[in-house]
C-alpha cells in the first residue's frame, strides 16, 4: 500500500509539472472481470489463459478435468505524458497490470508493462520489441493470445527514422535465453554451465501503410554464448547465432467493418520473443570434437496467426481465427518436449454503452509432444467483462 501510495503522490506531481510546462498527461486503463469453465485442466498457475505450453505434457498431470475460474487479473492502469519541443514531442508511458508472471505466476499481483520515453526519433526504455508487431493481436478477451504470435516487451534503446503510418526503426535490446538439457539435463558436467549474453539483440521493422491497411517486414539477430566453468577433461562452451524474419499485415475490407490480421514468422533461437514458445537452445547428441561430445543447436521455430475481426454494428463484433507454434526439436529432447501447439477462438463481443464491453468466447487450444505420440487439448468458455477509464490533463 504504500508503494501504491508514493506513486500516486508521484503522479500527482508530475500532473502537476506538465500542466505547469502546457503537456498533456493522460490516465488511462480500464478494469477487467473473467469468469469462465474449463472443460479439461491446464498448469493451475495459468487457470485463467489459455497457454498451450501449460497444458498437460502426461495423462492427468494437473489433476481432473473441470474448473470454474474467476479472475480481476487483466486490470490495467497506465500514464501517458506528451510536451512538444524543439526536437520533436517528448513522450512518456508507464503502464503496469494485475496478471503475476514469473515468481508471481498464479498471483494478483502488480507487474510492470511499459516503462518507455521518446524524444523526436529516439527512445529508450521497456516497450514492444520492434520484432514484434502488435496489431496482430485480434480483438479477443483470452488475455494471453495467438500462440504462434511474435509478442515480447523488452528493455531497449530504439531509433526511428521514418515515423507515421509508415515506419522504419531500428533497436538494440535486452538479450537473454534459456536452454533444454533433454537427456543430459542431470549430467553434472553441465552443472558448471554458465550462459553469457556479450552483445545486445539487434532488431529491425519496416512497414508500409496504406489506405488498405498495412505490411510489415521485421528481422531480428543474436548471439546466444555459454561457458564451461568446469576442471573436468571436456570443454562444453560454445555459442549459437538466434535469427527470425517476422511478416505481418492487417487488410481492412468491407467498408472497414473487418479486419483481417495476418503473421507469419520463422526463426532459430527466438521462442522467448514467441508469445508462447519453449526454451531457445537444446542439446543435441552430435558431437563437435573428442572434448565436446554433445552439441547445441538453436531451435527453429515456426508461427502462424489468422484471424478476422468483423464489426456487426456499433453494438456488437466478432473476432474468429487460428494461430499455431511448431518446434524443430533436437534427437536429445525428452519424448515428453513441447513440439506443436495450437490455438482457435471465437467470441461475440457486445457494447452496451461508451467504455463498457461484455463478451463470451469459446477457445480451443493443443499441445503435441516431441516423440511420444502424447497431445493433451483443452476447450475453455469465458465470459469477461471490461470498463475503460482515462482522463487527460
Amino acid at each position: 500500500m504504500k508503494v501504491v501510495a508514493l506513486s500516486l503522490l508521484l503522479l500527482c506531481g508530475v500532473a502537476g509539472m506538465a500542466a505547469a510546462q502546457g503537456s498533456s498527461f493522460d490516465l488511462y486503463g480500464f478494469i477487467m472481470m473473467d469468469a469462465g469453465y474449463d472443460t479439461k485442466h491446464v498448469d493451475p498457475n495459468w487457470f485463467d489463459v489459455l497457454r498451450v505450453t501449460k497444458l498437460p505434457a502426461f495423462k492427468d498431470q494437473f489433476g481432473s478435468d473441470g474448473n470454474t475460474y474467476f479472475s480481476v487479473r487483466q486490470t490495467r492502469f497506465g500514464v501517458k505524458t506528451s510536451t512538444p519541443t524543439d526536437l520533436g514531442d517528448f513522450t512518456t508511458q508507464f503502464e503496469w497490470e494485475l496478471f503475476g508472471v514469473g515468481v508471481d505466476a498464479g498471483q494478483t499481483t502488480l507487474r510492470l508493462r511499459h516503462a518507455y520515453g521518446q524524444l523526436g526519433k529516439f527512445g529508450a526504455g521497456q516497450t514492444w520489441s520492434p520484432f514484434m508487431d502488435i496489431d496482430v493481436f485480434p480483438n479477443t478477451v483470452e488475455y494471453w493470445g495467438p500462440s504462434g504470435m511474435v509478442f515480447f516487451r523488452n528493455v531497449q534503446i530504439r531509433y526511428m527514422p521514418i515515423q507515421g503510418d509508415t515506419r522504419f526503426t531500428i533497436a538494440l535490446e535486452r538479450p537473454g535465453a534459456s536452454g533444454d538439457g533433454g537427456v543430459y539435463a542431470d549430467r553434472v558436467e553441465l552443472a558448471d554451465i554458465r550462459p553469457r549474453f556479450p552483445v545486445p539483440d539487434l532488431s529491425a521493422e519496416y512497414r508500409v501503410g496504406r489506405n488498405w491497411g498495412y505490411v510489415e517486414v521485421a528481422g531480428i539477430a543474436r548471439r546466444i554464448q555459454w561457458d564451461d566453468a568446469g576442471t573436468d577433461s571436456l570443454d562444453l562452451s560454445g555459442h549459437v547465432t538466434g535469427w527470425g524474419i517476422n511478416v505481418s499485415s492487417n487488410i481492412k475490407f468491407r467498408g472497414g467493418s473487418d479486419t483481417a490480421r495476418l503473421q507469419f514468422v520463422y526463426g532459430e533461437g527466438i521462442e522467448n520473443y514467441m508469445n508462447d514458445a519453449p526454451e531457445d537452445v537444446a542439446i543435441d547428441h552430435v558431437a563437435t570434437s573428442a572434448t565436446a561430445p554433445i552439441s547445441v543447436k538453436a531451435l527453429p521455430v515456426t508461427g502462424v496467426v489468422a484471424f478476422l475481426d468483423h464489426s456487426w454494428s456499433d453494438r456488437y463484433s466478432t473476432s474468429a481465427g487460428y494461430s499455431m507454434v511448431d518446434i524443430d526439436n533436437t534427437a536429445a529432447q525428452l519424448p515428453g518436449a513441447f513440439h506443436r501447439g495450437q490455438y482457435a477462438i471465437g467470441n461475440l463481443m457486445y457494447y452496451p454503452t461508451e467504455n463498457v464491453m461484455t463478451g463470451l468466447e469459446l477457445q480451443w487450444g493443443k499441445r503435441e509432444n516431441n516423440s511420444d505420440g502424447f497431445t493433451s487439448d483443452d476447450f475453455k468458455i469465458q465470459a469477461s467483462f471490461k470498463y475503460n477509464f482515462s482522463k487527460t490533463l
